[in-house]
């Protein structure tokens, strides 16, 4: 009796949550008539509950066969079946687009029925192919037309010597057609990276295509990448996928980390092979496009995470560029700033001049863990609050960058008591003591880095080291 009455709770259980889940769940017996249909799964397909309880999945929905309905297949071979595409019609004519993970449950030693539960993709296929129509009417413009070109070379920012050798590495990187990985936390500049490359190589006067791998469900990123034949699908046109349109060009692969694992091959044997074969189609087509991925994640970490597959990571680590985050290169904060602020006086039709000494420093003091493009969007704000001033301050900024002025400023707050038996010289000697050593500490004692902090050249920084007896840590 008790174990009757769990049974009738965890009944009860399951039906609540699959009644409340954002999904679409449709369960299906040996013969294949519903059992089991919630009411998201009728609104993907536009029909009733009562229209499908205890109707066979091939009465409900005609277009489908024992061979493309995923129901009856996991049935048959008794293997699930994950994020799977489908496009199929229901008994009313009405196309239905959805990504669709579909397992088989043993009813008895030798019958097994099916559950499927589903997302409706319909609005994410209709993006795509804006996508495709955007990109081909980019790319059947005249390449030669200073207003198609992106970001060059002359467009990075920045005077950090790491940071510099990057960009000289990078520009060594234009004059090859291997392919790169640009490793950078979000906000890096990674696609300004991968625009430079592209328009400072031989390659400059052909497309170049970025496609973030993150933004678009597998199911439709391979038809996006390798292009699609009619009758492949319902729905499907003969198209021309990404690799196609960039050919001679550049192609690049945006988190190319967040691309799922059974894509990740299919692009490995593209790059070993030198061709596509677009889905559904049967003709394999020569395409020569340079590869450019980028990852927001350390790949050595992207793989231990079972995210990025080892031998995609080998093929496409051919040029590896790491890009530093802002908190690495604070001496390029201050140039940054300036930088914006020229932008955003043309735009905003504003007039300021720069930015006060407690805002600099306190930027100098945060970690910026949206690095260079969440600074841009804290100068875009703070311009746009400013009326009659030309000096960014303080209470310009929004409120979660005002916990940085208030109450702990970020520069050194110097209260001098002036003894007699302190000279003035002295008390100066003391300042600039306290000051190198924070800027030693703060640039991880690199002198290069420190004599730029305190706006002095290395030579002075050394010889004021030696003078004071100041100790080099590391």
């Amino acid at each position: 009796m008790v174990k009757l009455a769990l049974n009738m709770l965890y009944v009860s259980i399951l039906e609540t949550i699959i009644e409340n889940i954002d999904a679409g769940v449709h369960v299906v017996n040996s013969e294949g008539k519903t059992i089991f249909y919630n009411e998201i799964m009728g609104e993907l397909e536009g029909l009733d509950i009562d229209e499908v309880m205890g109707k066979n999945i091939l009465e409900i929905f005609p277009s489908l066969c024992e061979d493309t309905s995923t129901l009856l297949t996991v049935m048959k071979y008794r293997k699930p079946i994950y994020n799977k595409n489908q496009s199929y019609l229901n008994n009313y004519g009405k196309q239905i687009n959805t990504i669709n993970s579909t397992i088989p449950f043993r009813i008895s030693p030798e019958k097994y029925g099916a559950v499927e539960i589903a997302k409706d993709i319909t609005k994410v296929k209709e993006l795509s192919e804006k996508v495709h129509i955007l990109q081909q009417e980019l790319i059947t413009q005249d390449p030669e037309k200073e207003n198609v070109k992106g970001y060059t070379f002359k467009s990075i920012i920045g005077e950090d010597d790491e940071f510099l050798n990057m960009i000289s590495y990078a520009k060594t990187a234009s004059k090859s057609s291997s392919t790169v990985l640009l490793y950078g936390e979000t906000g890096t500049g990674k696609e300004l990276f991968a625009q430079s490359i592209h328009y400072a190589s031989d390659r400059s006067n052909k497309p170049f295509i970025a496609q973030n791998c993150a933004a678009i469900p597998d199911s439709l990123l391979e038809g996006i990448l390798f292009g699609t034949v009619k009758g492949s699908f319902t729905g499907a046109i003969n198209r021309p996928g990404l690799f196609e349109q960039a050919h001679g060009g550049t192609l690049l692969l945006d988190e190319i980390n967040s691309m799922g694992l059974q894509l990740q091959t299919k692009l490995l044997r593209v790059l070993q092979e030198g061709y596509i074969r677009r889905v559904g189609g049967l003709n394999d087509i020569p395409c020569d496009v340079r590869i450019i991925a980028t990852t927001n994640e350390k790949p050595e970490k992207a793989i231990e995470l079972g995210l990025l597959r080892k031998d995609l990571y080998y093929r496409i680590n051919v040029i590896n560029i790491r890009i530093p985050p802002l908190r690495d290169r604070k001496t390029d904060i201050a140039l940054l700033s300036e930088h914006f602020i020229k932008k955003f006086n043309t735009i905003l039709r504003k007039d300021v001049w720069g930015i006060s000494n407690e805002v600099k420093n306190a930027f100098f003091h945060y970690d910026w863990p949206g690095n260079v493009r969440e600074l841009e969007n804290q100068i875009e704000s703070a311009m746009n609050m400013v009326t009659k001033d030309h000096i960014l301050k303080a209470n310009h900024f929004s409120n979660n960058m005002k916990g940085l002025f208030e109450g702990k400023k970020a520069g050194i707050d110097y209260k001098l008591v002036i003894h007699d038996s302190v000279t003035l010289n002295e008390a100066l000697e003391s300042i600039e003591i306290e000051l190198i050593n924070n800027a030693l500490k703060e640039c991880s004692y690199n002198i290069t880095k420190s004599a730029k902090r305190l706006g002095i050249k290395r030579q002075s920084l050394q010889h004021k080291i030696k003078r004071y007896g100041i100790r080099i840590e590391g």
